[in-house]
């Protein structure tokens, strides 16, 4: 699912000021045939017709560019209740759906009034009618557009992830999570030496024999359940809702910041989940600390070979 292409929402001052230009300029440029009543009402009526069919494909743009909901697999609306206010987001759409009806209502309404109008001023009046109620109906939804347009900025920010057999990689800020990603599948996402390079979540791919398999990236955790913040939540619901294979990785140098004993503890916590460890930065130790780490470890080339034998199974 990719949520790059939303493009941005414009304000309601945007699509009035966009409407009534296109509305002056296609009444000067059509030729209008009858006596003077009925170019009068046709040259309103036409302006009328210029401006709903500017507004309504608009905010019918919108709407067609934001996901539907009922379409969406389970980890991303738990994501989008997880980093938006989603009732909030749920009701902006339903504004301009709200609104489209209404433009179209109040559009039907006054060219039904206008063609019926035998006077000038008071066909003039009618179309002046017509302006202000629909300001007035983009003007209650702008608040929705904004909140929109704030959601879109959000959702870009949003992974790409497929409906495959996934493998999550999994451990503390800085402990070469991105550089193991870089070796199972050969892609080149940043790596740095500094913790929380990883905002995101980074994805990779890798075939065991025709079967495509995914490598998540997640930012890093700190095993602080009650105070996460966004981008650690995003890492958990990968692992939760997501993840087949976990690959937890281990700094037993301590260059990350973190002591094995924090490490120990957030691996703890992984839950049922099928795990495979994975020991990082493996020149830094020394021998007796590696003696002494009590889980079994893989290399990469070794995970590789374990998740072949589960598939096969």
């Amino acid at each position: 699912m990719n949520f790059q292409n939303i493009p941005p929402v414009d304000t309601s001052n945007h699509f009035l000021d966009l409407a009534f230009k296109n509305a002056r300029e296609k009444g000067k440029l059509k030729k209008l045939k009858g006596n003077w009543l009925q170019i009068v009402r046709q040259k309103e009526c036409l302006k009328l017709d210029v401006i709903k069919d500017v507004i309504v494909p608009k905010l019918k743009k919108i709407l067609e560019s934001f996901p539907d909901s009922n379409a969406l697999p389970e980890f991303y609306l738990k994501l989008m209740d997880l980093t938006l206010e989603y009732p909030q987001y749920k009701k902006s759409l339903g504004a301009v759906n709200w609104a489209i009806g209404k433009v179209r209502l109040i559009h039907k309404d006054y060219v039904s009034k206008v063609i019926k109008c035998k006077d000038r001023e008071a066909i003039k009046a009618l179309s002046k009618q017509f302006y202000g109620r629909l300001s007035s109906i983009l003007k209650q939804i702008d608040i929705n557009l904004h909140y929109l347009d704030s959601c879109r900025k959000v959702m870009k920010s949003y992974p790409d992830i497929k409906d495959m057999f996934t493998v999550c990689i999994y451990g503390f800020p800085n402990v070469g999570k991105t550089t193991l990603l870089n070796k199972l599948t050969g892609t080149k996402a940043k790596v740095a030496s500094y913790a929380f390079t990883t905002t995101g979540v980074n994805a990779g791919y890798f075939k065991v024999k025709d079967q495509k398999i995914q490598v998540l990236d997640v930012p890093g955790t700190l095993a602080r359940q009650e105070k996460m913040n966004d981008i650690e939540l995003i890492a958990e619901l990968v692992l939760k809702e997501v993840a087949n294979i976990v690959i937890y990785v281990f700094d037993l140098s301590e260059y990350c910041g973190f002591s094995i004993k924090k490490q120990e503890q957030l691996f703890k916590n992984l839950g049922k989940k099928k795990v495979f460890v994975y020991l990082s930065k493996k020149d830094l130790l020394e021998k007796e600390v590696l003696a002494e780490f009590k889980h079994k470890h893989l290399s990469s080339e070794d995970i590789q070979t374990k998740i072949e034998s589960l598939l096969e199974k």
